[in-house]
């Protein structure tokens, strides 16, 4: 009888081993999903941004309210007016960041400021957007963002999104008739808005520039940063810049 009592009682205990192990397992099975493929909400929000983005058209057309000085105001293409168009378009884009207007006068004042401060720094006449990009953070405190090889859809991205564009070029290339002459080797400019076949810019270049239109392909094609050397302009690399407001 003991004999028999002590048997059952193994069997009862090896059966409750078999199920518990078993009822574990699966609970284990069960549960080994949601660890291996849980996304990291960082990349979540990334991947639902991005289609959030590309489903949403382009509006058809757009235009940017940024103030606009020439590079010359009161029509003196001496020094050092004949050479700040870099300096005009930072002083517009900056201008545009803190809501203020430009009256001939104050342009005149911050173009003449502004050369002088990047002559006792040590730039040269002609800068390249990189060295834009340092005076917009040493002069003015912001940061910058260079895009390099843009398309007419990143350029119409970012306008549509209230971001005037800085763009280095090949004056030649643009073939405005106000400039004098040819047009200068190298220029810059910043790109305000686009409607069906044009970029608005406000071109410091002449006074006719503000809201001045170049087609997409004239524009996209004269894209090209400072070399150092203005008859190799057309070898730069095209990229434009994004001055952005961080205080």
């Amino acid at each position: 009888m003991e004999k028999t009592m002590s048997k059952s009682l193994r069997s009862f205990a090896t059966l409750f081993v078999i199920v518990y192990g078993l009822t574990l397992a699966v609970s284990l099975q069960r549960k080994k999903p949601e660890v291996v493929f849980n996304t990291p909400p960082e990349a979540q929000t990334q991947t639902n941004r991005t289609r959030q983005y590309d489903a949403e058209p382009l509006p058809s057309g757009v235009l940017i309210e940024v103030p606009f000085t020439s590079q010359a105001p009161f029509a003196d293409w001496g020094d050092p007016y004949q050479e700040a168009c870099e300096e005009a378009s930072l002083i517009m884009v900056h201008a545009f960041l803190e809501g203020e207007s430009l009256t001939q006068e104050e342009a005149d004042l911050r173009i003449r400021t502004l050369t002088n401060w990047e002559k006792e720094h040590g730039y040269p006449e002609d800068i390249s957007l990189e060295d834009v990009a340092k005076v917009a953070r040493t002069y003015y405190g912001y940061d910058s963002i260079i895009h390099e090889n843009p398309s007419v859809e990143d350029m119409q991205s970012l306008l549509s999104q209230g971001t005037p564009v800085i763009v280095p070029a090949a004056g030649r290339e643009l073939g405005n008739p106000y400039f004098s002459g040819e047009g200068p080797w190298y220029h810059m400019l910043v790109l305000r808005g686009y409607d069906k076949h044009s970029f608005i810019t406000n071109d410091p270049g002449t006074r006719r520039g503000e809201g001045y239109k170049y087609r997409y392909d004239t524009l996209i094609g004269a894209i090209h940063d400072w070399t150092g050397i203005k008859e190799d302009i057309t070898s730069g690399s095209p990229k434009v810049l994004i001055i952005k407001k961080n205080r």
